[in-house]
């Protein structure tokens, strides 16, 4: 799957123009309202980011993992709480239908999601249950032809949006295998959100907690229609996450490092341009070199991903988008940290982007799994692998 190279380069040159006309002269407005402009959303929907990964038979743009890791890098230039926006409908919320469902289940929801009609959140997490997916508690009872879902939700993206969401419940035994993919939506008697968070940074994205009271779900809402195959569907999902994350931390490296070039050639001390100083163009330069060896990484690793049906499922794969997430996450909070030195004083303003962007990127190396869970995926791997 992935777009003709004629027609990507035409989304790509609508996609920078769309960025730099109308998503960061609206940051401050994000900043300030903890909110994406409706008109803006509208716009997203109109240039169909909603649907890049979606096949065009569904309604999508149907991108490759490499051609939306080049999409992600090109929106992690501006607020990370627009990409966030479409982040689910692109990634965790939809590509376990796309994976795993059922023919019914796709022509009935990818359509809608590709659109934007329908924003699909992923609901994994628990209060209890994050990075130890295999833990979880919220359970799905069987009732007839149903099931009766409870139990509670974390720091569910989008979940204030959604109008559907791909969750994980407990069918069976504990562990991977008692797992089980659900289509839920959002409208169900018993359903409902908790208040919104208030986090550290990323104002504009949408996170709350998801609650289950005796939802009723029917048992045709399994992704897949088979019960206890939702931990391999959530990994699988993952995989692609995780790249998609990688190519947005080094979007938004880019990004902190223009910000930190234009104040050095601008900023004066001791009667000359900060930038002319040694010491503040060594900051510069190990900045440049991560981000170059990150974006490296994250295309390698892309093309690799697009070179098996990620339906097979495939550990050297899972390996190394680990390794691109753990190390493209981790070299953009190294770059921000560096961002905010080159400025001084004034990279602790508010005023200035980079205080943004370091708050910002600090949920990168959390989200889609932690930088320490990422050490786990590798290093079993590398042992298994001997």
């Amino acid at each position: 799957m992935a777009l003709d190279q004629e027609s990507f380069e035409l989304l790509k040159m609508s996609l920078d123009r769309f960025i730099q006309e109308r998503l960061m002269p609206a940051e401050d407005v994000v900043e300030e309202s903890d909110d994406v402009p409706s008109d803006i959303v509208d716009d997203m929907r109109a240039l169909g980011l909603f649907g890049l990964s979606i096949p065009e038979e569904y309604g999508g743009i149907g991108l490759s993992m490499s051609q939306e890791c080049e999409v992600a890098y090109a929106l992690g230039h501006t607020a990370l709480a627009f990409r966030s926006v479409v982040g689910t409908n692109i990634g965790i919320g939809s590509q376990g239908i796309l994976m795993d469902g059922t023919e019914v289940q796709k022509a009935e929801y990818l359509p809608a999601i590709a659109s934007g009609e329908l924003i699909v959140s992923f609901a994994l997490t628990e209060p209890d249950a994050g990075s130890d997916v295999a833990s979880l508690r919220a359970r799905a009872v069987p009732d007839g032809g149903d099931y009766l879902l409870s139990g509670t939700k974390r720091f569910i993206t989008n979940a204030p949006r959604a109008g559907a969401f791909t969750l994980m419940a407990r069918t069976g035994e504990s562990g991977a295998k008692g797992i089980t993919a659900f289509l839920v939506p959002a409208s169900l008697p018993g359903l409902s959100l908790g208040k919104p968070d208030k986090k550290m940074g990323q104002r504009g994205t949408k996170t709350c907690d998801v609650h289950l009271d005796n939802v009723r779900v029917p048992a045709t809402n399994i992704i897949g229609g088979v019960p206890g195959r939702g931990f391999k569907t959530a990994m699988k999902v993952l995989d692609r996450g995780r790249l998609h994350i990688s190519a947005l931390a080094c979007g938004m490296a880019s990004r902190i490092q223009r910000e930190s070039i234009a104040y050095a050639q601008q900023r004066k001390q001791f009667g000359k341009r900060i930038g002319e100083f040694q010491l503040v163009q060594a900051m510069l330069a190990d900045s440049q070199a991560e981000l170059l060896a990150g974006w490296s990484l994250v295309q390698a690793c892309a093309r690799r991903y697009d070179g098996k049906p990620p339906a097979l499922g495939d550990p050297e794969i899972s390996m190394q988008a680990s390794c691109a997430k753990m190390y493209a996450t981790e070299m953009v909070g190294r770059v921000a940290d560096r961002g905010v030195q080159i400025h001084g004083g004034a990279g602790y303003i508010n005023e200035y982007k980079v205080e943004r962007f370091y708050r910002d990127v600090r949920l990168l190396r959390l989200y889609e799994g932690t930088t320490q869970i990422q050490q786990l995926v590798i290093g079993k791997h590398l042992m298994r692998s001997e």
